[in-house]
């Protein structure tokens, strides 16, 4: 049961999960949600198929009806769960992962995030329990549900006139392709734009350096304004500049302010991830945003976002989320609203480079990965070490731990799923950036045997 994670059940196909746990999982699910229909969906990969076809009978041996929108990004999944008021939705996907994995994103009434603490922890339970799944009386139906206009009206509604923009757009081979030609027309400058669950071109993960590369040349190439690439299941979205510079996005959720605080005048709660820059809420506080840190990942800022009623939110990982959205996250839906903002720019003379650099104030490390088997001991070892030698401004003490001090910041946290802490950390130079990184890694190493990765 290798496959269940905090926030989906992911993992090698036939090696985490089978056909089996997909047919369980259906089977369990109408009666974790309380639903008697189900909406799925799937991405392109080799294995989705085959995971559909025995999730759809497991909903049906449970007596419960398949709405099934076949191919589909997994926001789409979101808005046909909550617009159309589904109790139960999967989408079948593994996101960015390479095209070995796949897997099952969960939601529930109002495409509210299913993880292991609300909901995959039983159907894991049951299915270790080896729970009988007897065919319930009344078997379940299927019917095909397309929800491709309704949704693709919905993010048409808050396209703007992108008519000055040069564009350079990456699709990753993945679920962006349903969409991303309708949306943003022919002038964009497309690569790896045919859906291919090979990933053939590059694994879809816009986070790792080398398979943004082949946009960043492209970008070079064509003089594009910004440079914009999704994920496989087209949930997250990230940018480079006019140059050819990643950015990080963290920072694109003090660019949305300009849309959401400024334009509109929708002053309110922002949420950001614990690994968000201190620029962030310095650049949206004066445009009258409240700012509000909290867990990495949709299963925590979804229903954050929702419970505060913010305005909008964002996550380093690229997720965007949106009120508008039903509190949900979009990589169409962000990139259509960063546009809007980057086009309104460029007419007041002001590129990507320059806008990302009136907010990005400080120096800052990346995710560091140190693999160690006592990930609360180290944790709190790298804690004391600072706090004892200097007073903090600030400390949280959820999903890991961040510290501020006046000059610099660090957070810490435990992966959920491999023996790993992920450490970033923030300073005002580059030097005092690079003793405190180095300080780390001598402790974490000399300490617990901590190797950097």
């Amino acid at each position: 049961m290798g496959a269940f994670h905090a926030y989906d059940i992911r993992g090698v196909y036939n090696v985490d999960f089978d056909k089996d746990t997909a047919y369980k999982v259906g089977y369990f699910l109408p009666e974790l949600l309380g639903a008697d229909k189900v909406l799925v969906g799937r991405d392109c990969r080799v294995s989705s198929p085959e995971i559909h076809d025995y999730l759809v009978k497991g909903i049906k041996d449970a007596g419960a009806d398949v709405y099934d929108l076949g191919l589909s990004t997994t926001p789409m999944v979101y808005f046909g769960t909550a617009n159309y008021g589904f109790e139960a939705s999967v989408q079948i996907t593994a996101s960015h992962n390479p095209a070995e994995y796949n897997g099952m994103k969960v939601s529930s009434a109002n495409a509210l995030p299913v993880g292991l603490d609300n909901g995959l922890g039983q159907i894991r339970t049951w299915i270790e329990e080896e729970r009988a799944c007897p065919p319930a009386g009344r078997k379940g139906q299927v019917y095909q549900k397309d929800i491709r206009k309704d949704y693709l009206d919905f993010l048409m509604k808050y396209k703007g006139d992108y008519s000055d923009l040069k564009i350079a757009m990456d699709l990753s081979n993945g679920m962006s392709t349903l969409f991303a030609k309708e949306i943003f027309g022919t002038a964009p400058a497309y690569i790896f734009d045919e859906m291919d669950g090979r990933f053939p071109n590059h694994e879809p993960n816009p986070l790792i350096p080398k398979n943004v590369e082949a946009l960043q040349e492209l970008v070079r190439k064509t003089k594009a304004d910004i440079g914009v690439i999704y994920d496989g299941d087209a949930d997250r979205v990230m940018f480079v500049d006019e140059n050819g510079r990643f950015i990080s996005p963290d920072l694109m959720i003090a660019v949305l302010g300009h849309y959401f605080l400024e334009e509109r005048g929708e002053k309110g709660i922002v949420l950001q991830d614990i690994r968000s820059s201190k620029a962030v809420g310095e650049y949206l506080v004066p445009m009258g945003a409240q700012m509000y840190t909290w867990k990495v990942g949709r299963a925590f800022a979804a229903r954050k976002l929702r419970e505060l009623d913010g305005v909008y939110g964002g996550e380093l990982a690229g997720h965007y989320y949106f009120r508008d959205f039903f509190y949900s996250d979009s990589g169409l839906l962000a990139s259509i609203l960063v546009l809007n903002v980057v086009a309104s720019m460029k007419k007041k003379g002001i590129s990507v480079s320059a806008l990302i650099g009136n907010i990005e104030k400080y120096r800052n490390s990346g995710e560091i990965n140190f693999r160690v088997e006592d990930k609360k001991g180290a944790m709190d070892a790298v804690r004391d070490y600072f706090t004892s030698a200097e007073k903090p401004e600030a400390m949280m003490d959820f999903d890991g731990y961040r510290v501020e001090f006046p000059d610099w910041w660090f957070n810490i946290r435990p992966s959920n799923t491999e023996p790993y802490l992920r450490f970033i950390c923030e300073a005002v130079s580059d030097s005092l950036l690079d003793e405190k990184v180095t300080a780390v890694t001598r402790l974490l190493s000399e300490k617990f045997g901590a190797t950097r990765s």
